[in-house]
């Protein structure tokens, strides 16, 4: 304190007694020491908002306000859309809650959320660090099962309701004769969506067994899978035969043959031992 305000307050303490002068002079003590007031105690960020969500368009995210100390008497919320490093932030109109379903709008960028905590002694903002770049939706799947580019449908694009359906088969030669050593047979295969089918593996079988070995084959863009048996020591199985049935099956590749989208079909090939 300065010389002249000892003075000052020395002649006080003379006119009002040395008490009345003591008090004063360290309420005064206490006002040059903080400066003109008392320090204020504003609410202070302890720990900051997080975002949980996937950052994709058409998703929810959810924010955390974070931790804070000082009491803070209220809260309130912005989303901010930032550029794809986290930067030039700028408020999302009517995005005030906790929640926000990104949009088109968002896709590209980044986003940000920021809570002002306030108390008697005024607010305190808080943002989070920026999320992921949001990317845009996939389309959900069709209900039906059935691939949404084509023709030919891929056959990897489709799923359950979809089946597959063997449509059309061709064998050369045919008939089937007792000098034939070998024979091509063509699978033609489709599925409930409508269009030919590229990329089935489609299985044939001979039976009764032993007559021509199995093969198998995958359908081209066309829809057709060509196949080629070798003729096996049990054929004939007699000099009456007549047909050669084929057990077929076309599937989705890594699903089981017996169950997925898998198509079956019983076909017979004849067989002309006396031509």
């Amino acid at each position: 304190m300065h010389t002249k305000q000892r003075t000052r307050w020395a002649a006080v303490g003379a006119v009002f007694g040395a008490g009345v002068a003591a008090v004063v002079v360290a309420a005064l003590g206490a006002f040059v020491t903080s400066g003109g007031a008392a320090n204020k105690a504003k609410p202070v960020n302890t720990s900051p908002p997080t975002i949980s969500g996937t950052p994709q368009e058409g998703t929810t995210l959810k924010a955390n306000r974070g931790q804070w100390s000082n009491n803070p008497t209220s809260y309130s919320y912005n989303w901010r859309r930032c550029d794809k490093n986290g930067g030039s932030c700028a408020n999302i109109s009517g995005a005030t809650s906790r929640e926000y379903k990104l949009n088109s709008a968002d896709v590209g960028n980044t986003i940000r959320f920021r809570t002002r905590a306030t108390n008697s002694d005024g607010p305190t903002d808080a943002t989070s660090v920026p999320t992921a770049v949001i990317t845009k939706a996939t389309a959900p799947p069709p209900a039906n099962g059935c691939p949404s580019g084509g023709p030919p449908d891929q056959v990897g694009q489709m799923s359950l309701p979809a089946r597959l359906i063997i449509d059309q088969f061709q064998a050369q030669p045919s008939p089937v004769t007792s000098g034939t050593q070998s024979f091509v047979f063509r699978v033609h295969v489709t599925s409930t969506c409508g269009g030919a089918v590229q990329g089935a593996i489609v299985y044939a079988t001979p039976t009764p067994f032993n007559q021509f070995g199995e093969t198998q084959s995958n359908s081209g863009s066309d829809g057709w899978a060509t196949l080629t048996f070798s003729r096996a020591p049990n054929f004939p199985v007699n000099g009456k035969q007549q047909i050669l049935a084929m057990f077929v099956r076309a599937s989705k590749p890594g699903e089981s043959t017996l169950a997925g989208i898998t198509g079956f079909r019983l076909v017979n090939v004849p067989v002309s031992l006396h031509g």
